[in-house]
């Protein structure tokens, strides 16, 4: 009975994750790769570029935006927490 007393618990620290080190401006080498790869993804979000890019979140979404209005990807799910896109085919242009 005291051996339960005069032990003390052992507390577990608990998952610990890295912290992120995601790029916050845009630079000229991202914004290349992000011109040549992304539209080349068949399923494109704001997570898919955060984690492939490594880029925040508020640039990989003006980044699809950027995209969008050139055309490089079309929209598949347009709601207010997630924009999920697909690449655009050639052959739909005819």
């Amino acid at each position: 009975m005291q051996n339960c007393l005069l032990t003390k618990k052992k507390w577990s620290k608990g998952k610990v994750k890295d912290k992120a080190n995601n790029a916050v401006v845009c630079d000229k080498a991202t914004f290349d790769r992000i011109m040549k790869e992304v539209p080349t993804y068949k399923l494109i979000s704001q997570s898919v570029l955060i984690d492939r890019m490594k880029i925040n979140g508020s640039l990989a979404r003006v980044a699809i935006r950027h995209l969008e209005k050139e055309g490089l990807i079309k929209p598949v799910v347009h709601h207010t927490s997630q924009l999920v896109y697909t690449r655009a085919i050639a052959a739909e242009a005819e």
